[in-house]
C-alpha cells in the first residue's frame, strides 16, 4: 500500500509540470470530440438500437421508461467507447514521452533492457481494449438493473486500466521475463492502483485526466519496482 500512495503522489506532482500536462488534456480532448460527432451522426439509430435491449414494458402510458432507459444505454456505451480512446491514444502515443520524462528525473539508473516496445505496446493494448470493449457493450443490458452500473463500470474500468498499464509502462525498461515476474509479484499492487484510478475516472471533470493520471501511477509504481527486483536479483539497473 505504501508504494501504492508514494506512486500517486508522484503522479500528481508530475501533472502541475508544464511539459506533462499537455499530454494530460489532449487524448479525452480528441476522444470526446470524436465520439460526440459520431453520437451526433448516428444518435436515431443508435437509440433503435437500444430500444431493442430494452425489455418491453406491458403497462400502457410508460413507454418513456423505455425511451429513457434507450437513452442512458446509449450514453453508456459512448462513455465507454470514449474512455477507451482516451486510454488507447494515451498508451500508444503518449505514455513513452511520459516514460520519458518520468525515467530521467526519478529513474535516471534504470537501464532500458526493452526490445520491439512499440509494437508489443500496441498489441497489449489492443487486446485489452477489445476484451474491455466486447465486455463493457455486452454488460450494457445489466446496467438497467439498480446500483449495477456503479459495481459493473467500475469492474470493467479497473481490469482494463492494470491489464493495459501494468505491461505498457515496463515495456521500454524490462525485458518480456522481468515484466513477467513483476507482474506476478506485484499483482494486488497493480490491482489495487487499477481500481483506484478507476474510481478517479467516474468522478466528473477528474475523469478527464483520469487517463494520464493511471499512466503516471503505473509508470512510477512499475519502474520502482523493477529498480528494486533488479537489485535483489543483482542485476545491473
Amino acid at each position: 500500500m505504501h508504494e501504492l500512495f508514494t506512486a500517486s503522489g508522484k503522479a500528481v506532482r508530475d501533472l502541475a509540470r508544464g511539459d506533462i500536462l499537455w499530454h494530460v488534456l489532449w487524448p479525452p480532448v480528441v476522444a470526446a470530440a470524436l465520439w460526440g460527432t459520431v453520437g451526433i451522426l448516428i444518435w436515431a439509430h443508435g437509440l433503435a438500437l437500444m430500444a431493442q435491449i430494452v425489455p418491453q414494458l406491458p403497462w400502457v402510458g410508460w413507454e418513456w421508461v423505455a425511451h429513457w432507459a434507450a437513452v442512458f444505454l446509449l450514453l453508456a456505451a459512448f462513455a465507454t467507447l470514449i474512455y477507451l480512446t482516451a486510454l488507447f491514444l494515451v498508451a500508444v502515443v503518449v505514455l513513452p514521452s511520459l516514460i520519458t520524462h518520468v525515467s530521467s528525473r526519478d529513474y535516471p539508473d534504470l537501464v532500458r533492457h526493452g526490445e520491439n516496445a512499440f509494437w508489443r505496446s500496441l498489441v497489449n493494448t489492443l487486446a485489452a481494449g477489445c476484451v474491455f470493449l466486447f465486455g463493457g457493450l455486452l454488460s450494457l443490458p445489466l446496467l438497467l438493473i439498480p446500483g449495477v452500473v456503479l459495481v459493473l463500470s467500475l469492474f470493467w474500468t479497473a481490469w482494463l486500466n492494470q491489464r493495459t498499464f501494468r505491461v505498457d509502462a515496463l515495456i521500454e525498461h524490462a525485458t518480456a521475463a522481468e515484466i513477467t515476474q513483476l507482474v506476478k509479484a506485484k499483482k494486488s499492487s497493480f490491482y489495487l492502483a487499477g481500481t483506484g484510478c478507476a474510481l478517479l475516472a467516474h468522478v466528473p471533470l477528474l475523469q478527464l485526466v483520469a487517463p494520464a493520471f493511471t499512466a503516471l501511477v503505473f509508470v512510477h509504481l512499475g519502474l520502482a519496482a523493477l529498480r528494486e527486483q533488479r537489485q535483489l536479483q543483482g542485476i545491473q539497473l
